[in-house]
Parts: C-alpha cells; structure tokens; sequence
C-alpha cells in the first residue's frame, strides 16, 4: 500500500510563477533606441512644422477668425480673405482624382495579383513603382498640353447628357452647338481631377497589391474546393480580406491629391469663387493658391497664406491617421501557411 508523501515545505512558494528576465543583449538595446529615436523625430519634426505654420498664421488669424472658413474672396491686405473657394476647389479636384484612381488601381492591383503570369507580373510591379516615383511636374505638363484637348470633346457629352445634375451643369456652354467654344471647358476640375487621379493611381495600387497578396493560402483552396470559380474566390476571400487595405490606400491615395501643387497649378484658372461645377472653367485649391502668391506677398498676406497652409496640412494629417488607423485594424498580413 502506497503512503502519501508529505509536501516539502517549500512547495507553497514554488506555485508562485516566477518572474522571467532575458538580457536582450547590447545590439538589441541598440537596436530599440534607434528605432524609438526614429519614431520620436518624426513626431517631432511633424510638431515643429505644424507649430511653425500655427505662429506664422496666427497674426491672420486673429485677425480673420473663423470667417476664415468661411469667405471666399481672397484680399488679405484689404481685409477680406478666406479659404472657402479654395477649400471646395481642393476637395473636389481630390474627389474627382480618387474616383478615378481608385477604379483602375483596384483592377490593376487584382490582374498583378491574381493573374498576371509571374515573369509579366514582376515587370508590372516594377512599372507601378516607376509610375509613382514619376515628378508632379512631367504630370502636369502631360495633362496641360496633350490631356486637356483630348478630354474636351468627353466633357462636352458629360454637359449635354447630364447637365440637368447640378454638379454637371456648365454656365454659358451650348453643347448643341459644334461650333460652340469649347474654352468653358479648359482648365475645370474634371481635368485637374483626372491629372492628379493618374498620379496617385500608382500608390494606392501598390497598397492594395499588397494586401491583396497576403489573403490566406488556406482560404484561398477552400473556396476552389468548394467549387468557386477564381473570380467567385476572389469575391468571397481577397475582396473581403483586403477591404481595408483598400480603404486605407485609398485614403492615403486621397492625402495625396489634397496636397498636390505643381499638376494642379499648370492646369487649373485659379478663382476665388465657390464653384461646383466640375466641368466648367475655372476652379483653385489651397497649394495653387500659395504657390501663385508666395512671391509677392506682404507681410500679412504671408500670415494668410500661412494660415492656408496650416490648414492643408491639418485635413491632410486627419486623412493620412485616419489611413494608417484604418490599415493597421484590416486583415493585413493574417495570411496562414496553408
């Protein structure tokens, strides 16, 4: 007959967990306090531009108060001044420009990742790189001297056949009329929306190929084994997987073309009236509006124009953590090994 053995003494301390230490070692300390001294100079430069434009706009701003949100004239030396008519320009050309990138990065984005060859498929991938590594300027030119006379006839069906839309209508165009000037069409949202669309289409691209790569190899063979066809997986799994990578390269994409100058400002006939008419003549956006100003501004028009600017940069760094907060909470990179 087996006797029970009494417990040591020291068995009620041994039920205690004990607290485990490892020493990462000098070249992971190292390591971390680079990465950390990264992290807090980029917040901290972040700071200190933000705080620079918020002590050179505050003189305008004291000044202007919240009708600077609200005036559309532009006069600062006269007292009257505002970002109503640029603030509407730069949102409207950044809605046309993400309507049309966003359509044509996500089927690019789905051909290079779901059927493009592999050989064609790394030529692809290096073209969307190139593509976005290419200048604002060379965009500019582009859509300023071969773009704009191609897409006028474009414009003129939109205006006959949907200018009962509000947004569609054209003030003074006669689109029965082939004879008719088509300069009510120059230089419009439409055409600025779809320079700069062409311009971020390469980024947001790149991110959804990303996340679109990653969709779980295991979910990926039970759709084909349930019968799915590459598109029905695709619909059922990459699609759902990658909604918020697509959400937020779209969002970034869209960070982007709030903050274009250069294209924007080549195409553009920059006015100080709020217009919704995208297809009409005539449109501005807050970059355009620094960019045409700087050089001969006064002291206080400097202040305005700083007040512009901090702005922008306010709404762009909204878009750009709404972006990454929307990314870093997706299904990114969950893919098993399956």
């Amino acid at each position: 007959m087996l006797k029970k053995q009494p417990l040591p003494a020291s068995a009620g301390a041994d039920d205690v967990p004990r607290r485990l230490y490892a020493d990462p070692g000098l070249p992971d300390r190292i390591f971390r306090w680079v990465l950390r001294s990264g992290g807090g100079f980029v917040l901290a430069v972040m700071l200190l531009v933000g705080g620079f434009l918020l002590y050179r706009a505050w003189l305008a701003l004291d000044k202007a108060g919240l009708s600077f949100l609200t005036t559309a004239q532009w006069a600062p030396d006269a007292g009257r001044f505002g970002i109503a008519a640029v603030l509407v320009g730069t949102v409207l050309i950044a809605v046309v420009a993400v309507l049309v990138a966003v359509p044509l990065a996500t089927g690019a984005a789905l051909y290079i990742a779901e059927y493009a060859p592999p050989r064609l498929r790394q030529t692809l991938i290096s073209v969307v790189d190139l593509m976005a590594a290419v200048p604002s300027v060379v965009y500019g030119l582009w859509g300023a001297f071969f773009l704009q006379d191609k897409v006028l006839p474009t414009a003129r069906w939109i205006s006959a056949y949907f200018g009962w839309i509000p947004v569609f209508h054209v003030n003074g165009a006669e689109p029965d009329d082939p004879l008719a000037s088509p300069s009510v069409y120059t230089s419009s949202t439409f055409i600025a929306g779809l320079v700069v669309g062409m311009m971020i289409a390469p980024i947001v691209c790149s991110i959804m190929r990303e996340v679109f790569s990653q969709a779980p190899a295991g979910e990926r063979e039970g759709a084909y084994a349930l019968g799915a066809t590459r598109w029905g997986m695709i619909r059922s799994v990459v699609l759902p997987f990658g909604r918020g990578g697509m959400i937020g390269g779209t969002m970034l994409g869209l960070g982007r073309a709030l903050g274009e100058t250069i294209a924007v400002y080549m195409i553009i006939s920059l006015t100080f009236d709020i217009q919704w008419h995208v297809l009409q003549a005539g449109t501005s956006s807050v970059s355009s509006l620094i960019a045409l100003r700087y050089g001969e501004a006064s002291e206080f028009s400097m202040s305005a124009l700083m007040a512009a600017g901090f702005t922008l940069f306010v709404m762009t760094l909204i878009v750009n953590f709404v972006a990454s907060t929307i990314v870093a909470r997706s299904r990114s990179g969950a893919a098993s090994d399956a």
